[in-house]
């Protein structure tokens, strides 16, 4: 769906999403001072999942704990596991009848299949940190044609979102466990069909049709509530994505981090950090950077991780923005924009609280 850019709004409000038909052409944009952006994260537990779209300076808020999987809606057959409450998932041995596993009989994986560091293991289960979706690793394997070559699978459902008080400057990015579920993943006609159950039911087995819906990068499902749910906007409807996130940590394993940042790689998205050398401000630096300044070379289509945590410092001596970098984004449409982080914080020092600048270069 071709967009027309929002700028001839009054800028600084929010649509939901676009509504604009596939018939109409782009417009001239003219030039503008940018947007002040407050991407509305939720604070320092980090409730919500916000999904922002430069072209149309609309913000989509969803709720991170509201799925468990991600249907792949291109050509190849991929799930992905919601890295936000630190999911995780492993292949369990010599099973080929989901009803057959039990918690005793998975007993000794459920210390084994966690999200944390101190274990390099642990990376083979959770999914491909780059976002390389479909040619990328998942903790469950690619959903084969013939349905007795899918396994059954053993899911750590991860953390719940934290509802407690959380000291200033800290985060609390989930409290107690969510619980365990095994499943299998099984092709449907030009979909999906999942397989479920707690560990210790033999008997009622639920499942869930999936349908592929290309017009976004997936499907998504909660186990929990046994429906399919709305999370992501069209994958030509956003550009970066701010939520708790599972990252690794080279040599050690697998860490959750708050305040982190993706881009849109799946739909199309690239970008690129600068930093701002010697004297020069990181503010005046991308003040100064113009259309004629960008460099295509420098563009990464190929990792979601681009901004990541690299846009702010967090530590014992506290947390802040960088104040030296900003970043250079181009959407899906090949419209270009400059983008620089001004706080991650609210006036009383509460967590969660992003905010960004950003403004179309022509």
């Amino acid at each position: 769906m071709k967009k027309i850019l929002f700028y001839l709004l009054i800028g600084g409000a929010f649509i939901a999403q676009s509504c604009i038909n596939d018939n109409d052409d782009p417009v001239a944009v003219p030039k503008t001072d940018g947007f002040t952006v407050d991407a509305k994260v939720g604070g320092a537990t980090q409730p919500n999942q916000v999904w922002f779209d430069f072209g149309t300076n609309s913000m989509v808020l969803t709720k991170r704990a509201d799925w468990d999987l991600a249907f792949y809606a291109g050509n190849e057959f991929k799930v992905i596991l919601n890295s936000s409450v630190a999911m995780a998932a492993k292949k369990i041995p010599d099973v080929t009848d989901i009803k057959q596993v039990t918690a005793a009989s998975v007993a000794t994986l459920t210390n084994e299949v966690v999200v944390g560091p101190y274990s390099a293991a642990n990376i083979g289960y959770i999914d491909d940190v780059k976002g390389n979706i479909p040619s990328g690793y998942t903790a469950i394997e690619e959903v084969k044609a013939n349905a007795s070559e899918n396994g059954i699978y053993l899911i750590n459902m991860g953390v719940k979102v934290f509802t407690g008080t959380v000291a200033a400057g800290s985060v609390n990015t989930g409290s107690e466990s969510r619980g365990w579920m095994k499943i299998q993943v099984l092709r449907q006609g030009n979909g999906y069909k999942v397989k479920y159950a707690s560990l210790d039911e033999t008997t009622n087995i639920k499942e869930l049709n999936v349908t592929k819906n290309s017009a976004y990068n997936y499907n998504f499902v909660s186990l929990v509530n046994n429906n399919e749910v709305a999370i992501q906007p069209e994958k030509k409807n956003w550009d970066i994505g701010f939520s708790v996130f599972t990252n690794v940590i080279e040599g050690l394993g697998t860490y959750v981090y708050a305040d982190f940042i993706t881009i849109n790689n799946l739909g199309g998205a690239g970008a690129y950090e600068l930093k701002a050398t010697g004297t020069t401000t990181g503010a005046d630096a991308y003040n100064n950077f113009k259309f004629s300044d960008i460099d295509q070379s420098k563009f990464v289509y190929n990792d979601q991780r681009v901004i990541g945590g690299n846009w702010r410092e967090a530590g014992p001596s506290g947390s802040q923005v960088k104040s030296t970098v900003f970043y250079v984004i181009k959407d899906a449409e090949g419209y270009y924009f400059k983008l620089r982080f001004k706080n991650m914080t609210d006036e009383k020092g509460e967590r969660g609280h992003p905010q960004f600048e950003y403004k179309p270069l022509f």
